[in-house]
């Protein structure tokens, strides 16, 4: 029975891992408040890895979900939200946010759907993972909160979520931080792994996809368990397969995002102020920068970010992120 166990494992691991990898980490797509006034070299040195969680999180009704959030900092500081990715969870920002909180900075972090404690408010609500829809959970999430406008900064899928609100909805963009650039892109065909799949495996295959993704990065166990608890979130096998599959062009969307989904097909151009980020060793498929410079119609800048840095770069190197917050507000 073992061994049909670990033979199972291996062939899913093996006809999927590089699949959704290119799928995940930017090859589906083109390639193509006030003013905190903060200094970015004033931004404390902080190690990766100093602080272990947020303490106590809130949680607030937006749109269709009940979203579970951190926060830090003064509250009528300049807000920043920190948007997470695919396969990791708010803690990619556990050393960030209280660096741009002791900076001035009003810092949120919400749980995406699928993750954590965020819940849909109704059983009968489809499960839907196109980006659209994160995007606009978003747009909800920061309306329920009164804020409108904010510095948005993310990587992997939120990344993509600050892109797409940048361009659909920039007036609700004040800058964007975004890991990997330009993710903005259009469904393509492809095969991705099967819900069982994934549902039987998801930790252990989400531990791949981050060794995979920073080869260089020495995470421990304890580091990757404190976000794998996110996945186990009673919607987080169907959302992630959906957006995959929504994305290869192998599921239906919802007919109230078409035309949104018709806007972002067109790779439109960003408009707010941008700072892309690359860390030196992301193990995942990326664009080159000069890719997607011009994409990118206000002031912008591109940092690569060395010292074997991978994809995950907010929490490989939270200093650098968070500088390039400050740095992006200045803009």
């Amino acid at each position: 029975m073992v061994e049909e166990i670990n033979h199972d494992r291996r062939r899913f691991f093996g006809t999927v891992a590089m699949t959704i990898a290119a799928a995940q980490f930017g090859m589906i797509g083109s390639a193509v408040a006030q003013s905190g006034k903060a200094d970015p070299a004033s931004v404390p040195t902080i190690k990766p890895g100093t602080n272990k969680s947020f303490g106590s999180l809130k949680q607030i009704d937006a749109g269709l979900l009940n979203v579970g959030y951190a926060e830090a900092g003064p509250s009528g500081g300049p807000v920043v939200v920190l948007l997470h990715g695919w396969p990791y969870d708010i803690h990619s920002y556990v050393d960030v946010t209280p660096s741009l909180a002791s900076a001035g900075y009003r810092v949120i972090v919400p749980y995406l759907r699928g993750y954590g404690t965020t819940r849909f408010l109704s059983s009968g609500t489809f499960r839907n993972g196109q980006p659209s829809a994160l995007a606009f959970d978003t747009v909800a999430f920061m309306d329920a909160l009164k804020i409108k406008t904010a510095i948005l900064a993310g990587f992997d899928w939120g990344a993509r979520t600050a892109n797409i609100i940048a361009a659909l909805w920039p007036e609700r963009c004040k800058g964007m931080v975004s890991v990997s650039g330009y993710l903005i892109g259009s469904q393509e065909s492809g095969k991705m792994p099967g819900r069982a799949g994934y549902d039987k495996y998801r930790h252990d295959f989400a531990k791949l996809i981050w060794r995979i993704a920073s080869p260089k990065w020495d995470f421990d166990d304890a580091t990757f368990d404190r976000s794998a608890a996110a996945f186990d979130n009673q919607d987080h096998v169907n959302i992630v397969i959906h957006n995959y599959r929504w994305r290869l062009g192998l599921a239906e969307g919802e007919p109230k995002y078409d035309d949104l989904e018709k806007r972002l097909a067109e790779a439109p151009v960003i408009s707010v102020p941008t700072i892309t980020l690359e860390g030196d060793a992301n193990g995942a498929p990326h664009p080159d920068a000069s890719a997607y410079a011009k994409k990118f119609s206000a002031k912008y800048s591109h940092r690569t970010i060395k010292g074997g840095i991978g994809h995950n770069l907010p929490q490989e190197a939270p200093q650098a992120f968070a500088k390039a917050v400050v740095e992006v507000d200045g803009y």
